[in-house]
């Protein structure tokens, strides 16, 4: 498969990604994939914790009622699937886990923060880049700049990290 062996111009890329969101945002508007994943661990929650105590935290009866008629669910694991069959074919598929107790710990951390800016904006890291920005949406800018910033920061504080 030639279409996995190299990349594609990033300007035809982006056309692409352009054209698929003006579609997406018209047959569905706007759309976040943070909602998906948020649904998948309330029906895990749910399956582990039991839906009378689910039921007893107000977000999963207030804002989320966790349910597979969700389609928002099918978009996260559709990208999942799709984003580990494309490594597959193009042969970038590895596992890697990391060597050190300072590792995991940053991952945590990392994850954590990233999640709590997640819940905080209502949005996704996805739908900022392919959703709001090329909408022209100033949250998506302020997103972007944010993640960008937290992505070198982060990159700094983990390189010093593993120096000592």
């Amino acid at each position: 498969m030639d279409l996995f062996k190299k990349t594609l111009d990033p300007i035809v890329a982006l056309a692409i990604i352009a054209l698929l969101d003006v579609f997406l945002f018209v047959i569905v508007g706007a759309w976040t994939v943070g909602g998906g994943e948020t649904m998948i661990a309330g029906l895990v929650a749910k399956y582990v914790l039991g839906a009378k105590t689910l039921a007893r935290i107000p977000f999963w009866t207030l804002v989320f009622t966790p349910t597979w008629a969700y389609w928002k669910i099918y978009i996260s694991l559709g990208m999942g699937f799709g984003a580990f069959v494309a490594a597959v074919l193009s042969k970038e598929f590895y596992w890697r886990v990391p060597r050190h107790l300072s590792e995991w710990v940053m991952i945590t951390i990392g994850g954590l923060l990233m999640g709590i800016g997640i819940r905080m904006s209502f949005v996704c890291n996805v739908s900022t880049f392919f959703g709001l920005t090329p909408e022209m949406n100033l949250g998506g800018y302020l997103a972007v700049s944010g993640i960008v910033a937290g992505a070198w920061v982060g990159s700094l504080i983990y390189k010093k990290v593993l120096e000592a």
